[in-house]
């Protein structure tokens, strides 16, 4: 017969509280503390922070001359490559033969440096003087090498964890462009960058967020081109940050922000790296987070969201085209439905009369009101658009348009709603899908409602004031001390080039003033064939 559990008692609680106090008041004492000189001494501190996890790894060796010297290495099982540390770490110490001064004449601080020297030469290597600087790092997947008599320690790069490779970004296809997009780790990402961006004036500040993940964050901007106003407040604001985990960039995301409330994003993530750096070119501050594969630009404005990285891989009249679809698209996607509400519920008079007849026979079966009608199918097709994302890959979208065709025939067939009501709908939903940006397409998704819940009280009355309301708010946003609606309020007549439409690449010859520094305005020399005079 199963063994009854008893329930704890309050005293219980009470006494894991005070040994969880006790735990975090010796955490707080560790820093301070500096390794213990006994190599058993030293094992025994690293087992008390890092406790019996069964990845831990310690082994204890013998080196140097007839192999008289004890250490030992730590590590945890699955954040190295064990062919690193047998090949450069284990072989060198153990098999190399370096005719070392007198162990009398060595001192114990000395022991580290010469090991260095003589044994392990390499780059990214350095000592760990204290016992918080040897457990992080270990715990960022580097190999800790403590000596008997010591009170220093080796803290080797020897990571190895399974990292996902270079592949094209998801949610921001192109059909022309580079196909590379950021992957989980960071230093990867960095490189990314690094490798477009052949600047010494690339600077890379890094950050460690979060008490007990310590996610490494790292700020890019380009010196000279980023406003130093800018970029000290967005790193004021990473330092700011006061929270257990960061686990992704959003994270980061909601606590910088300028205003949580609006639901129009105010900073741009992207997967691409070509993305990313035309940003960092335009004086942008760019965001990485260790084990997120999105980017965060800061400042950011309403019209760039709108905005593919291929608008500038192909030619202006093509791009300018191709905003001007999205601009129409995202109109369709936000006033569609509360147009369609407007004009059956109040002004019928503004139809032709063809499509008024041709409306009214379609909704002679229908029991509900238009707008309880555009509600029901509005949510219908979001549930759908919900449901098709968490499904597998190769059945999500399938699931999505069969089960949207399907749904409107059947709603149809039942009278419960019109035929032209499912073709606005299924034009709405079709709209929202061409907007670049995601965040701003959700945005849109959820003021669809609001929206529509207006025109059916006021008619267009209620969408004009939906759309001042909309237009104020958006007008009190900044970010990063940036307007929202830049360039077009402040009017800058010279940016709007690249806003809702796109100009020549070559009569694009300076960087944005909201961004870069006046000093650093111009971004390229004549070099179109109109602007070359024949030698």
């Amino acid at each position: 017969m199963a063994r009854m559990i008893k329930p704890r008692k309050l005293k219980d609680f009470k006494q894991d509280k005070k040994l969880e106090q006790r735990f975090e008041e010796q955490m707080q004492k560790l820093p301070d503390a500096q390794l213990a000189s006994s190599l058993d001494d030293q094992i025994r501190e690293v087992k008390l922070m890092l406790g019996e996890s069964n990845d831990l790894v310690i082994r204890e060796f013998h080196w140097g001359p007839g192999r008289t010297l004890r250490a030992g290495l730590v590590f945890l099982d699955g954040l190295i490559k064990s062919e690193t540390i047998d090949e450069q770490v284990l072989a060198p110490l153990m098999i190399r033969t370096v005719e070392l001064p007198p162990l009398e004449r060595i001192q114990e601080s000395e022991i580290p440096k010469l090991v260095l020297q003589h044994y392990l030469p390499r780059a990214d290597a350095q000592i760990a003087k204290n016992c918080r600087d040897l457990v992080k790092g270990v715990l960022s997947g580097s190999t800790a090498l403590l000596f008997d008599g010591s009170e220093q320690g080796v803290l080797l790069n020897t990571q190895g964890w399974e990292k996902r490779p270079v592949q094209e970004p998801v949610s921001e296809s192109v059909v022309r462009g580079p196909r590379e997009g950021f992957t989980e780790t960071l230093r990867v990402n960095t490189a990314l960058i690094r490798r477009r961006i052949k600047d010494p004036n690339l600077r890379l500040y890094n950050f460690k967020v979060g008490t007990r993940t310590a996610t490494d964050v790292t700020m890019i901007y380009i010196m000279g081109l980023a406003k130093p106003g800018v970029v000290e407040e967005v790193k004021n604001r990473i330092a700011a940050i006061e929270v257990d985990g960061i686990l992704d960039s959003g994270y980061i995301e909601q606590y910088i922000e300028d205003n949580h409330w609006t639901p129009f994003p105010l900073i741009q993530n992207t997967e691409r790296s070509d993305k990313a750096v035309a940003n960092l070119l335009e004086g942008k501050v760019i965001i990485l987070v260790d084990g997120s594969p999105f980017a965060l630009i800061t400042p950011s404005v309403f019209s760039q969201f709108y905005h593919s990285p291929e608008d500038y891989y192909e030619r202006f009249l093509i791009a300018t085209l191709l905003r001007l679809i999205r601009t129409i698209s995202m109109t369709m996607a936000l006033l569609l439905p509360s147009l369609y509400i407007a004009f059956t519920s109040f002004h019928p008079e503004m139809i032709p009369s063809k499509l008024v007849i041709a409306m009214a026979a379609g909704r002679a079966t229908v029991p509900f009101p238009s707008v309880i009608e555009a509600l029901a199918m509005e949510v219908s097709i979001e549930i759908l658009r919900e449901a098709s994302v968490r499904l597998p890959g190769p059945i999500g979208p399938t699931i999505g348009i069969v089960g949207a065709l399907i749904v409107g025939e059947a709603a149809v067939r039942a009278g419960i709603v019109s035929p032209i009501m499912v073709i606005i709908v299924s034009l709405t939903t079709i709209g929202s899908f061409a907007a670049p940006s995601y965040n701003s397409a959700i945005a849109l998704r959820m003021l669809r409602f609001p929206v529509m819940l207006l025109a059916a009280a006021f008619g267009l009355y209620g969408i004009m004031l939906f759309i001042i309301a909309i237009v104020m708010h958006l007008c009190s946003l900044k970010s990063f001390g940036v307007p929202y609606l830049s360039p077009i309020t402040p009017v800058n007549l010279l940016q709007m080039g690249d806003s809702f439409i796109r100009i020549p690449l070559h009569k694009m010859k300076k960087r944005p003033n909201e961004f870069a520094q006046d000093r650093e305005s111009r971004r390229i020399n004549p070099t179109s064939a109109e602007d070359i005079e024949p030698k």
